[in-house]
């Protein structure tokens, strides 16, 4: 068994802890929190128990891995005392909202051997992932266009907004995560365009936006397409298309079940999308851990690494800079 302390109790870090507690082949060994109560109701509901710090987490030796969940801010200093620690980690996105940051982080563990995961935990569902499988096995002939739609079902909190580092480093770095993953090449050229719509006052006023499309291209003249917004109102929309020479592959939305009913005032009547990023990605999240796992216990590098984490984030600052310059931008100029 895998023991694995848990760093940061809130929403996504409580549910990684408790996905681990019930894993085959891990255990939740340790949880702490800078909310000592939000560590506690954890540790009560799984039977881990609670260290005091980062430092007691590191030095304990019934540790042999980290999940890091804690504020985005914590990241990278953390990721790099976990490799100096010896422990292998999977660290929630981004490392860090500063690209000079991860820049240096990267210099810093540069040579490390211990294994480190990124948590774009999208590449892990199933849906998703077939979309990739029928690009390398042919089914759709010689890939041209990648389409990623991810709408939020509502405004995030003000307070969340406020530290997010803005709707391309924290939302958007998803999909450019996808985009990479479903091409199989490097966006070289980015364009964005954003606005302001949902909550214009509000995102003035944190210099944000809340509604923006990404095109981006590869080398070869590869298309990725992404669409984003921070309200939905008929649920949280999370679509991949990817279309060839031969065909398409779709990975749609995913609902609580598949029926759909149809009577004389209408038809195709279905249960709402699945309501926010737990559930719709619930089953991902089980197979980020299995990868985790696999990657401690076969002595293998993690799928989706380090590099993966600051690749996409050159990505989420040339769409930025093709914001405020109103341009193209290669990706060369930020990265």
């Amino acid at each position: 068994m895998i023991r694995i302390a848990v760093l940061g109790c809130g929403r996504i870090g409580a549910m990684h802890a408790y996905n681990i507690s019930a894993h085959p082949r891990a255990t939740l060994a340790a949880v702490f929190d800078i909310n000592a109560a939000a560590a506690t109701t954890v540790a009560a509901k799984t039977g881990a128990k609670v260290l005091d710090s980062v430092a007691a987490v590191l030095a304990d030796a019934t540790v042999d891995a980290v999940l890091i969940a804690t504020a985005t801010d914590t990241h990278a200093d953390i990721l790099e005392a976990c490799i100096a620690a010896g422990k292998p980690v999977l660290c929630e996105k981004p490392i860090d909202l500063s690209l000079a940051r991860v820049n240096a982080c990267a210099a810093k563990i540069a040579g490390s051997s211990v294994p480190i995961q990124l948590g774009f935990v999208r590449r892990f569902d199933p849906g998703h992932r077939a979309v990739r499988t029928a690009i390398a096995t042919g089914d759709i002939g010689e890939l041209h266009q990648v389409t990623i739609t991810s709408r939020d079902p509502g405004l995030a909190p003000e307070a969340y907004l406020k530290v997010s580092g803005g709707i391309f480093r924290d939302m958007t770095i998803h999909d450019f995560d996808m985009a990479r993953f479903i091409l199989g090449e490097e966006p070289v050229e980015v364009s964005a365009t954003a606005s302001r719509l949902v909550a214009p006052e509000l995102m003035a006023q944190l210099g944000d936006y809340d509604t923006l499309t990404v095109t981006m291209k590869t080398a070869s003249g590869k298309q990725a397409i992404i669409t984003n917004s921070r309200q939905s109102v008929y649920g949280y929309d999370q679509r991949v298309e990817a279309l060839g020479t031969k065909g398409m592959a779709i990975s749609e939305n995913r609902r609580p079940h598949g029926m759909t009913l149809h009577t004389v005032d209408f038809t195709d009547r279905a249960e709402p999308l699945l309501n926010f990023f737990i559930e719709r990605y619930r089953e991902a999240f089980d197979v980020e851990i299995d990868a985790f796992v696999d990657a401690i216990e076969k002595g293998i590098a993690p799928e989706v690494g380090f590099e993966d984490g600051r690749l996409a984030l050159v990505l989420a600052e040339a769409a930025l800079k093709s914001v405020a310059e109103g341009r193209v931008v290669r990706t060369s100029e930020v990265g």
